[in-house]
Parts: C-alpha cells; structure tokens; sequence
C-alpha cells in the first residue's frame, strides 16, 4: 500500500496506481479499529472510480463491525452536514475535490464534523492501514441508507432572508461536479433565477477541470454572465465545498473579498459577531469587518486551526483565501453553497451592482500565492528574516513582515520542498516591485528557476 497518499488533511492519490480498491477497504478497517464507532455516514462524489472505492470502504468498515450510513452522491458539505445534523460519530467523504479525474481519495471527519487530520487521529489510520492488521470484529455491520438532500437545502437556505431579497439572475458552473445536484433544490427557494453550466456529474470532467482557483477554469462563467447580464457568477470545485465568485461584469472576486461580503452579509444578522480570517487574507478583510461592527481574529492557513479556533471564539463565520468558508451555524464546517447564498442575501437587500459592494472592501492590490522550490526551506526563511528585519515579524504560520504600506508571507508546503509566497500593498507599483525583491531572495537559493509571477487582483480605478 503506498503510504504517500495520506497527506495532512486528508488521503489524496491517483486510482488504481496509488490509490486502488484494496487500499479503500484497508482504510475502512482501519477506521472501524481506530475510531472505533458504532456507525459511520459514507458520501461520495462522481468520480468514475467513487463507487468502487465507496464500495471498497463500506466492505472495510462493516467487517470491521461499524454500521455504514450511505448517503450516495454528495457533496463534501452535505456529508458535513448530515453528521453534524443527524449525530452520526463520523463521516468519511470518497472526492478528490479540485484534483485532476485520474485522482481520488477520502475526507474524514468525526461527530459534529470535526476533521481528522494527521494532528487528529489520521496518522494513527494510516499506520493501521498500511500494517493491514485489524483486529477480529464480533459482528458484522449493517449498511442503511438516508438521502439527506432536502434537509440540507432548507438548512442551506436559513442563511437568507428570501423574503427581503429582490430578484436576481444567477450563473453558476457546477463544472460536472458535485454542485449540480445540490445548487437546484437551495436554488428552488430563492428569488432567483438560474442559470446553470454543466450540472451533468461526469467524473471525466469533459468541459473544464472542477478547479475555479485557476482563472482559466472560470472563463465559460465569465462568459455567460455577459452574455445574460447576470448579477452575479459561481463556480464550484468539485466536491462543492469551495465556491469563486464573479461580479457583473465579469471580473473574478478572490477569497479575500468573498470573506468580507459574507462576514457583512452574518454581521447584519448577529451584530458585534467574531469573524475569523487567515493570514493570508487581505488586510482590509480585518478592516471591513471591524466597520460593519465585528471582531476580527486572524489565524493560521488551514481547515483544522480554524475550525479549532472558531470553536474557542465562539466565531460566527471564518473565511481563507483560497475560497473555503466556514460558519458556526454549520457545525463549524465550511461550505462553498452556504457562502454563495450568504452573498445572494447581501445582494439581494442592496439596490446597488456586486462590483459597488467588492469596491467598498477590495482596496489593495495582491500579488495571489506563488511557489518556489527551494533545497532548503528553513535556510531560505532564515535569510529572509534576516533581509527584512527592519519589518514587523510574525511566526503565526511560516513568516510574516509587514510594513505600513505592504506585507509579505512565506509559508512551508506539507509535503514538498516548496515555499509559497504572497504579498499584498496598496497599489499596483509598491506590490510588483516589493515581490519581485523578495523573490530574488528565495530564487537565489533556489538551483532551477521559476514560471514568472502573476498578479492575481488589481482593483479597478475608482
């Protein structure tokens, strides 16, 4: 069994080479023992080898004694939802999100849609897993079904007011994943009209890869707002759970922004709420929210601190970069459909364009994350500090240095000798330049060059 796909937050490979039916009943025996639950709730997304694997999972779990709550096709939110809604012990989620159609792999998480990371108990499943010695269960699970999609609308929905909300034209690319069967029915509720772009599931993703980070992958939504003089554009990743947003005229919104307009959009409903956003986010996320009469807290990059640190905050909602937003009232899990309802709402009560909402946040200029390969990450932070020491210094997550008109951060990939670098200033001049000058220092200890930066956001001229 190849021990590589078991990454931090999840299980992630290509199938059958690394990832193959073996491997999935390895790790649903290895769940049962680990976990040791009396049932798990089981989704699974369109991929062409989801079924095989869920199939291969359920075996493993049920022999391994734990019962199985099949919920068939899902999203990755769904699943969240049903275990914290229903009180299932665990979920585990067969997607491999954003990724290419030959890959797949398995999102867990435990009662109440907390997840298992390798911090949490997922290093514990792989060692068990890849061992492939499990202990003798005294009975054998049942498996049941439950289809959850209705009940998971109408919670979808309780994040609007519909009611207060005037008409809107919508575009929404599902991009053949997991959004398709989940947009429709939340969709059936709001005063809006739909407009929908490949809402097939097909795994083989035959119109464009289910990744809306990349502005290549949001060119059709693009398009088709034009074209419909819609008020708004989304695209889904595909298992759902992240969302990207486009305004009338077709420009991209980034996570960034997104996490302020939901945070406007719940801050109307609980004033004086905490709102969580990463170091990643723009500093005028922290600003905005602190004008709409909430407390901001900035955290690390990653699913796992935030939902942690929302918990402790009591927070309403914590949004990150890289488009994935959570809410408190969603079992602090994030959701990519909630996020765009929440936006929807806050649209739908304003007389003015989405482009007049992201002008009252979006103020700065941000470079978007770019990757290096360098031998030697902890040297190369190391001369870093040391070139900008003049800079205020943080170590919340890799190496922060802000000055009063930018910042940067640079931040340790999991898995691989990478830095990933962002940088934000206030306009277009400082950004570039001071980018171009911290990179020249991490690519100076780096043996092979580098795809030229890309400047991920410009705001438009007021």
């Amino acid at each position: 069994m190849d021990e590589s796909i078991f990454k931090a937050y999840d299980v992630r490979g290509v199938f059958p080479t690394q990832l193959d039916e073996d491997a999935g009943y390895r790790i649903g025996r290895a769940v049962a023992a680990s976990l040791g639950v009396p049932r798990v709730a089981v989704g699974r997304d369109m991929r062409l080898s989801s079924p095989a694997l869920a199939r291969a999972l359920v075996s493993g779990l049920t022999e391994g004694g734990t019962g199985v709550v099949d919920l068939g096709l899902a999203s990755t939110d769904q699943l969240y939802y049903a275990v914290g809604r229903f009180g299932y012990p665990a979920g585990v989620m067969v997607t491999a999100s954003h990724n290419p159609p030959e890959y797949n792999g398995f999102k867990l998480c435990r009662a109440g849609a907390v997840p298992i990371s390798s911090e949490t108990g997922l290093r514990e499943i792989a060692a068990s897993a890849v061992a492939g010695r499990f202990p003798r269960s005294a009975s054998t699970g049942v498996v049941t079904g439950r289809d959850v999609l209705d009940d998971y609308a109408a919670h979808v929905l309780s994040f609007a007011d519909p009611v207060r909300m005037q008409r809107l034209k919508v575009v929404v690319d599902a991009g053949n994943g997991m959004a398709g069967l989940t947009v429709p029915p939340v969709f059936r509720g709001l005063p809006c009209d739909l407009i929908p772009l490949f809402f097939e599931p097909d795994g083989r993703f035959p119109n464009h890869p289910a990744n809306p980070l990349e502005p290549e992958n949001v060119a059709d939504l693009q398009r088709a707002v034009r074209a419909h003089g819609a008020d708004l554009g989304a695209a889904f990743d595909g298992d759902a759970d992240r969302v990207f947003l486009v305004d009338e005229a077709g420009a991209r919104l980034d996570g960034s922004t997104t996490t302020a307009l939901v945070a406007r959009s719940l801050l109307a409903k609980v004033p004086g709420a905490t709102v969580l956003y990463n170091l990643i986010c723009s500093r005028s996320v922290p600003e905005f929210v602190a004008r709409a009469g909430g407390r901001a807290v900035r955290t690390r990059v990653g699913h796992s601190f935030i939902k942690q640190v929302m918990r402790e905050e009591n927070a309403v909602f914590g949004g990150e970069h890289s488009g994935h937003f959570y809410f408190r009232d969603n079992w602090y899990a994030d959701s990519g459909l909630i996020a765009l309802v929440a936006v929807l709402d806050l649209l739908g009560r304003d007389t003015r364009p989405l482009s007049a909402l992201v002008r009252d946040v979006d103020t700065r200029v941000r470079s978007g994350e770019i990757n290096s390969r360098v031998p030697d990450v902890c040297g190369t932070l190391a001369a870093l500090e040391q070139r900008y020491a003049d800079g205020e210094i943080d170590h919340l997550d890799g190496l922060t240095v802000s000055y009063p008109d930018w910042w940067f951060n640079v931040r340790p990939s999991n898995t691989e000798p990478l830095l990933r670098l962002n940088v934000e200033a206030d306009d277009l001049r400082v950004m570039e330049t001071k980018r171009d000058d911290v990179l020249a220092v991490i690519r100076s200890r780096a043996p092979q060059s580098s795809p030229a930066p890309r400047t991920s956001h410009v705001p438009p001229v007021a």
